[in-house]
């Protein structure tokens, strides 16, 4: 193995350079074999995660389809560092323009909309079924209210929430079921 793929998935090369070096190194090597017109620029926050803020032209092809390409490449340099320093724990964050605040934002306050027609209502209802990042900040942001709870509901990676007030968790209510008659289902997008 040469190349990019044998540098992080090959034989481990002990570094003094650090994780931060290492998330810079393989960005770049990925920005430059994909031909992107994109710069960065990496921090490490207080808590100690590598923060990493991308811009440039091809900003849109990252930020596109919900962010998927930029999530892909978050997983990968994490995926990557993380082989390199199996003995400790790095967490990574790629963001964009602000993206991923811009995207969580949104989430709640759609979660804010969906938990006044569930307290007015006095109903369950239902948020689209989410990957565990998104669902992460619903669940957060809904826990600091204790009028309403939720819950993830399903199978496989995505998966709905359920947010419902607490009086409607009385003795003999399934919160795990979908679909009780006085529940609403609100399928946002």
């Amino acid at each position: 193995m040469t190349g990019l793929f044998g540098k992080l998935f090959g034989k481990k090369e002990k570094k003094d350079d650090g994780p931060e070096a290492l998330v810079a190194e393989v960005l770049a090597q990925i920005i430059e074999l994909g031909k992107f017109e994109l710069g960065f620029e990496t921090k490490i926050l207080a808590d100690g995660t590598i923060h990493v803020d991308i811009f440039g032209e091809d900003e849109e092809m990252l930020t596109g389809k919900e962010g998927q390409l930029l999530d892909a490449l978050q997983l990968y340099v994490r995926r990557a560092v993380q082989h390199q320093n199996p003995e400790s724990t790095v967490n990574v964050n790629l963001d964009c323009s602000n993206f991923r605040e811009e995207a969580n934002e949104a989430l709640i306050q759609l979660a804010e909309k969906l938990k006044g027609i569930a307290l007015e209502k006095g109903k369950s209802v239902y948020f689209r079924a989410l990957p565990p990042k998104d669902r992460k900040v619903i669940h957060q942001y809904l826990a600091e209210d204790g009028r309403v709870k939720s819950r993830s509901i399903g199978e496989g990676h995505f998966k709905k929430i359920k947010i419902y007030p607490v009086n409607e968790n009385a003795p003999g209510i399934d919160d795990e079921s979908i679909g009780n008659r006085n529940d609403e289902v609100l399928d946002q997008r």
